[in-house]
């Protein structure tokens, strides 16, 4: 199996470091969901995920809620609604998205909220190794203490503040040394939530909500990190800057995964653009598997436009998978599903090119029906289209997403209503 590496653009060979393999994806902030980039970003990690579990390997795998933010906090007020009980509300809208795709779970479905503790001790670590400076009750990390800033998105300084300005930076703060260094403790600004801390009351930096995540529950070196092309920097960038320098261990991530931006109407599918093509409402005219076919055609690494018609056919194709793992199985001779399984398993291998394990499991499909038709046995090659069929992630003629996709983001979705009644 190949994987390309963002950190060192090449397509690399893949196999876990150990026993399971782990993987964390950088999750919604919870305001706006689930668009078709959040939805080809989460199936592109259910992929990578499910194809693992085929090729034998277990799989723990993190996915984040950012639910302190300042994105949560500016749309909170917009709106007048709590900054929590906003997050609650469309954290849950997306958990039902996400069953009603059939993606497989998170194994821990952690909130930033949830590990401030943590955050606070991993700052007090970086301010102690000298890669970060407190001013005024807020903590900055200084880029230019740490030789390896920079590393994975090759961009020289001059590019890089530009693009983190776009993107959440705030190059003005008097209390930063240089523009482009990041904060990891903001301090309380008026009427904004705050947690105690040694630099007194404030919240986490965005970036060190996930690095903190990802290390405490999957340890200090990650084997596939992923999100969508947009986090490369500065989050991903950040990410790396708060743990390595910590640990003495590089890698903090083996195998950096980066899923294309989904564009719509000339321009990025975003909230800020407010051009945002909904899964619920594309789930009302289209069923799940048409859906992940459609966005299977597409591979990760490549930007593309939201077409309908291209849907509609992903709907088609959708109809005529079903048809061949229902359809009768005669009493003669038996189809053999090897060829097709092998150009399953070498396109999936190949970075997860999945338009071509599509056209692998449509070819199977197509023998099925013909073989069928001949009163050929096709039980067996039935039983290879489900296998392929759900490394894809659909359904088929099940008539609900599978039982651990339900119950696993239903045991999330249960924990945020626990807490959301405790607060």
């Amino acid at each position: 199996m190949k994987l390309y590496n963002s950190m060192t653009r090449a397509v690399e060979p893949f196999e876990p470091a150990g026993d399971p393999a782990t993987v964390y994806v950088c999750g919604i902030t919870p305001y706006d969901t689930t668009h078709l980039g959040h939805a080809f970003t989460y199936t592109t990690a259910d992929l990578l995920i499910r194809y693992l579990e085929y090729r034998g390997h277990h799989v723990r795998y993190v996915q984040n809620v950012t639910d302190i933010d300042d994105d949560i906090l500016k749309r909170a007020a917009q709106v007048g609604e709590e900054w929590k009980s906003l997050g609650d509300r469309w954290t849950a809208h997306f958990i039902e998205d996400m069953m009603a795709m059939n993606v497989r779970p998170p194994d821990v479905f952690p909130r930033a909220t949830d590990v401030i503790p943590d955050i606070i001790d991993t700052v007090q670590g970086l301010l102690a190794s000298g890669v970060a400076y407190e001013v005024d009750g807020s903590v900055y990390f200084d880029i230019h203490s740490w030789k390896g800033f920079g590393r994975l998105n090759h961009l020289p300084y001059a590019e890089m503040l530009p693009v983190a300005n776009e993107r959440g930076n705030r190059p003005d703060d008097p209390n930063k040394r240089d523009p482009l260094d990041f904060v990891l403790w903001q301090k309380q600004a008026p009427g904004e939530p705050s947690w105690d801390s040694p630099w007194g009351p404030g919240r986490p930096g965005w970036h060190i909500e996930c690095s903190t995540m990802a290390t405490r529950f999957l340890g200090q070196t990650i084997d596939v990190h992923g999100g969508g092309a947009d986090l490369q920097f500065p989050h991903h960038e950040c990410e790396i800057a708060q743990v390595e320098p910590l640990t003495g261990r590089p890698p903090f991530v083996r195998f950096w995964m980066h899923t294309a931006m989904v564009r719509y109407q000339g321009e990025k599918m975003s909230k800020s653009l407010g051009n945002l093509v909904m899964v619920d409402e594309l789930l009302r005219s289209h069923t799940a598997d048409a859906l992940r076919l459609y966005l299977g055609r597409h591979h990760y690494r490549h930007a593309w436009e939201f077409d309908p018609e291209g849907l509609d056919e992903s709907g088609r194709l959708a109809k005529k998978l079903l048809g061949a793992t229902v359809v009768g199985s005669g009493a003669g001779e038996p189809l053999s599903a090897e060829t097709s399984r092998a150009d399953f398993e070498a396109a999936m291998d190949q970075d997860l090119d999945s338009a071509g394990a599509e056209a692998a499991v449509e070819s199977l499909a197509d023998s099925i029906l013909s073989a069928a038709e001949a009163g050929a046995d096709v039980a067996s090659a039935q039983s290879d289209l489900r296998a392929m069929a759900a490394v894809l992630g659909l359904r088929l003629d099940a008539p609900e997403p599978e039982s651990r996709v339900l119950e696993g983001w239903g045991s999330h979705l249960e924990r945020f209503r626990d807490l959301s009644r405790t607060h």
